[in-house]
């Protein structure tokens, strides 16, 4: 990183915090622009025409660009600091929603996708390292879980814009205008950021010496240790899976299992709402024990046979779901569970993964550290949707061939599956002589 509080003069609690709610609000915008999209599948297919593939492209179109910006943006990063970098990218987010709301032209929303991808993934990065850089020895996983649940309160609040702003559904047009109007909260949290940190800077605390920022060396980053790659490559299938399955989450529950657009909204939601309230306790809980890479292992164990339970176990008795002030709905007791479970390993997962870098990495080779990772992400995750999108389109599926979904389900399985390998390789190498402590690093070892 560009800087350093010394040890001897840290901002205080409250400053740190401040800091955390500022970034985690930057995310919430980001969340919310991105998962916009999912909701209005099935409208983009009935008012224009698109068909899975298209939809499949625009979501890859993001990872693509993603892809082209992120070793990059972490040394934009490391080499102009992280209240600037987040600044910059928040602004490109809402450049790339606007753009993507402005016209019914497929080539249009397109270049909106890629546009933010642009932004969005090394804005993320950036508040990653900007987490590593205020926290490290000081409840990092907890305000990586705190982060991570507000984030996810963004994709939450998407999936519940089709109850609480039900009648701008009646348009593809009017919900990424919405979307538009949420992402300048992430402008404005990243300027009062900047803000806080330039008075920590001109105030009594002072910052240490900047380190020198790595040079963008693609060589050097290979010189990672095994465990960083570990994560490294469970971080692709996982996200690899559950995001593309979010993308498509609304639709598919419409089609294959006939739920109202609201109805399919809250069931999509549960899976971020329990992510918001899981994921800082299974952050604390990992700060105080350890056990890192067990945990995600045992994260990945869970995760291999819920497609499957969607795609196979009887739906079983209507439920009520919801919440207050946003709305309820009914939806079938076996989706419930499934997406609850789901959930808690899109808690569990990503609050002992992304800290666990920090504990593998040098600071000051911090943002390129997450770049590289988030790089790789991007290139499966890119993927996915364009396989999904075929399977759908080859195999038929719909409301009237609702077994055309099978074959993508089987796909998420066996993604889900190589998750589980490379967690149980990072367990093992993390338990022999080579590990990083994160089986034995607890926040009462760091007193």
């Amino acid at each position: 990183m560009n800087s350093q509080y010394s040890q001897t003069s840290r901002p205080s609690p409250l400053t740190r915090w401040a800091v955390l709610l500022f970034v985690s609000m930057a995310m919430f915008g980001n969340y919310y622009i991105f998962d916009a999209l999912s909701p209005v599948v099935d409208l983009l297919q009935s008012d224009l025409g698109f068909t899975y593939k298209q939809i499949g492209w625009l979501w890859s179109a993001y990872n693509v660009a993603a892809v082209c910006i992120l070793l990059v943006g972490g040394y934009i990063i490391d080499r102009f600091g992280t209240k600037k970098a987040i600044t910059f990218f928040a602004a490109v987010c809402l450049a790339a929603a606007a753009l993507r709301a402005a016209t019914p032209h497929f080539e249009v929303m397109l270049a909106g996708q890629i546009l933010l991808g642009l932004g969005a993934e090394p804005l993320i990065v950036a508040a990653t390292a900007t987490l590593a850089k205020w926290f490290r020895g000081k409840e990092l996983s907890f305000a990586f879980g705190l982060n991570l649940s507000i984030s996810r309160l963004g994709s939450a609040s998407a999936d519940w814009s089709t109850s609480f702003a039900s009648p701008l559904y009646t348009n593809w047009q009017d919900p990424l205008w919405l979307a538009t109007a949420v992402a300048g909260i992430s402008v404005t949290a990243a300027i009062l950021y900047w803000i806080t940190e330039n008075r920590v800077e001109r105030g009594n605390y002072q910052l240490g010496e900047a380190d020198a920022p790595d040079k963008l060396d693609v060589k050097s980053m290979f010189s990672f240790s095994a465990s960083y790659w570990y994560i490294v490559a469970l971080c692709v299938v996982f996200y690899a899976t559950v995001f593309p399955f979010r993308s498509f989450a609304i639709d598919y529950f419409q089609q294959a299992h006939g739920l109202t657009r609201e109805a399919a909204g809250l069931l999509s939601s549960m899976l971020p709402v329990a992510a918001i309230v899981a994921t800082p306790l299974f952050g604390l809980w990992v700060d105080r024990v350890g056990k890192r890479s067990l945990f995600m292992a045992a994260g990945s164990l869970v995760m291999l046979p819920l497609f499957l339970m969607v795609t196979y176990l009887p739906p079983g008795p209507m439920v009520t779901i919801g919440l207050p002030f946003i709305g309820f709905d009914q939806a079938p007791l076996t989706l419930f569970i499934v997406m609850l479970m789901l959930g808690g390993v899109f808690s569990l997962i990503p609050a002992v993964m992304w800290p666990s870098v920090a504990y593998i990495v040098s600071e000051k080779r911090l943002g390129s550290a997450y770049a590289l990772m988030t790089f790789c992400q991007q290139i499966g995750w890119a993927a996915v949707p364009l396989v999904v999108g075929f399977l759908n389109d080859k195999y038929l599926a719909g409301p009237s061939n609702i077994d055309g979904y099978i074959p993508s389900m089987w796909f998420y399985t066996c993604l889900a599956a190589l998750g589980l390998v490379f967690s149980f390789k990072l367990w093992q190498t993390e338990r022999g002589p080579g590990s990083h402590g994160l089986e034995t690093i607890t926040t009462k070892s760091q007193l």
